[in-house]
């Protein structure tokens, strides 16, 4: 690969990583090929970008990005794929899921929600984390509980107000 070749692929890393706010690093070497298709097949399926990068090539998108990687880049090294996806919990969930039937792929880092995860035991805490979409939900769902609650009492208050105004006029 040339200078000019390696320079691009920084630029587009660099592009990348400026247009996402969730990155994981995984390990995905000595998967056989069909176990490889397969999980690219359920990245697709889940909306997760993957693909193999060079550790080097990576560390050097990282630092030119404006955004705070922290220890991320000590995780560059052996095989790394990059896995970049919308939503928070998405790989994190993907990797869980997969690793159901085979033992990769080994999580060596993310960078999710501005915070970073370094090692493979984070992955239960990045799981757990909620999406942007889920989040607005609840607030959504709190703020409306309080108002049902007022509504529900003022309409059966109503209705037991207009109760004994009938039974009244009827003994009249």
């Amino acid at each position: 690969m040339t200078r000019e070749e390696k320079s691009q692929v920084i630029q587009d890393l660099t592009a990348v990583l400026a247009d996402t706010n969730t990155l994981y690093l995984a390990d995905i070497s000595g998967l056989d090929a069909q176990t490889t298709s397969n999980l690219r097949r359920a990245c697709f399926k889940a909306g997760v970008q993957l693909s193999v990068v060079k550790n080097t090539l990576l560390a050097k998108a990282m630092e030119a990005s404006d955004k705070e990687f922290g220890d991320l880049p000590t995780v560059l090294k052996g095989n790394t794929s990059m896995m970049i996806s919308e939503a928070a919990n998405a790989p994190a969930k993907l990797i869980k899921e997969f690793r159901k039937k085979a033992d990769k792929p080994l999580l060596k880092g993310a960078f999710a929600e501005e915070s970073v995860y370094i090692g493979d035991d984070q992955l239960e805490s990045l799981v757990n984390i909620k999406s942007r979409e889920e989040l607005i939900g609840e607030i959504i769902g709190l703020l409306q509980s309080p108002a049902k609650n007022v509504i529900s009492a003022l309409q059966s208050g109503g209705q037991t107000l207009s109760g004994i105004i009938k039974t009244l006029s009827e003994k009249e």
